[in-house]
């Protein structure tokens, strides 16, 4: 096979040492060393690359155990992260040295494609938005907490109150835990249209409150508390560092379902070059990838949807595979056509209802417009 590469090296990663084997084309030599991971040690395998004259490195996407070496190697070195799954060595080959000997042998050749890693701005971004959507995880745990709690405290604030933890729920909240009993002081803590309900939480509020059930509410509201401040805390940082984008920003939030949350997801998991994609569709398998890479494996419950506690859906961190499971970005809204049938009044024993007919939003939201928007 053609020669890309004249001097290349693979790299078999592990959380403790990194394989590394280097390839000459010229006599067909090779060389083979073991570093460990740690920093002076990722130094050593830099040096030694360059006294190699080693111009491309590719290493497995392995975890997150890739990163301190790309961190090291990255502005040095050409260097590709691929797929594991795209490099997968033929039965038999499943030593360390083997794999690094492997990995260098396909990029030699150039049989490898490397991954979209985005820059370090962008993926210091994408850290932060998904830290937020596991502390809005958080809360919505809580806030299940705080509903078991007041279940079997015989409350009923939940059958009467849309948002438990809404001004109102937090305030009867807090005056339960003060020792508050009386369920008509509690109802006249309702605010705004939630007061047009006092009967019905006079009726909700008269429960059976221990001092068992006060202190479980007490510690859950502290650390519902907690976690929403680190969440303002996070967001307050995620504003700060867009904030020379928010015109992207603004353009992103005209997406129909697209807020200003799901924005900063859109622009930390994709970055604002869309030069990375050839084209649209892309765009939208590389999403995808990364949803069906985390999806559960088969024969394991299917992981719900995300929603806080006011039952309104999240945003996950891969935020623009939110909007393809949405049919915004992977392919066209669709609607439902009324049959052009009158509907009849009884329907035949052996007569199978007409399906409606599917057809695609002419204005609906595709790939190709949000390269526009960049």
């Amino acid at each position: 096979m053609q020669v890309v590469h004249e001097v290349c090296c693979g790299l078999d990663v592990h959380k403790k040492s990194v394989t590394a084997c280097v390839l000459w084309a010229s006599g067909r030599r090779r060389q083979t060393r073991e570093f460990g991971t740690f920093t002076r040690e990722l130094f050593e395998l830099g040096d030694w690359l360059r006294a190699c004259g080693v111009t491309h490195v590719a290493l497995e996407s392995t975890g997150v155990y890739w990163k301190p070496v790309w961190n090291l190697l990255e502005g040095q070195f050409e260097v590709l992260l691929v797929n594991a799954q795209h490099i997968k060595a033929v039965p038999g080959r499943k030593t360390d040295q083997k794999d690094s000997e492997w990995i260098a042998d396909l990029l030699q050749h150039g049989l490898l494609r490397a991954s979209f890693v985005p820059p370090n701005p962008i993926r210091e971004l994408r850290d932060l938005t998904r830290y937020r959507a596991s502390l809005a995880q958080e809360i919505n745990r809580i806030a299940n907490r705080i509903q078991k709690v007041l279940e079997d405290s015989n409350i009923k604030l939940a059958s009467v109150a849309t948002n438990t933890l809404g001004a109102s729920g937090r305030r009867m909240l807090e005056a339960i835990v003060s020792g508050e009993q009386d369920s008509q002081q509690l109802a006249e803590m309702a605010q705004g249209k939630l007061r047009n309900k006092i009967p019905e939480l006079q009726e909700a509020l008269q429960g059976r409150v221990s001092t068992h059930h006060r202190f479980l509410l007490r510690e859950l509201l502290d650390h519902l508390y907690f976690v929403e401040s680190k969440m303002q805390r996070i967001e307050q940082e995620v504003a700060e560092r867009l904030g020379p984008f928010q015109s992207e920003v603004a353009r992103l939030c005209t997406i129909p379902g697209v807020d200003r949350v799901t924005a900063w997801g859109l622009l930390a998991e994709i970055g604002l070059d869309m030069n990375q994609f050839p084209d649209a569709q892309h765009l939208a398998s590389w999403e995808e990838q990364l949803f069906v890479g985390s999806l559960p494996p088969a024969g394991s419950a299917k992981r719900s949807e995300t929603r806080d506690h006011c039952g309104r859906p999240q945003a996950p961190g891969h935020c623009l595979l939110h909007l393809a499971r949405r049919n915004l970005l992977q392919r066209p809204r669709r609607r439902l056509l009324r049959s052009p049938e009158p509907r009849r009044s009884a329907q035949a024993p052996n007569q199978t209802t007409r399906r409606p007919r599917l057809q695609s939003d002419p204005g609906a939201f595709s790939p190709s417009r949000l390269e526009a928007i960049f």
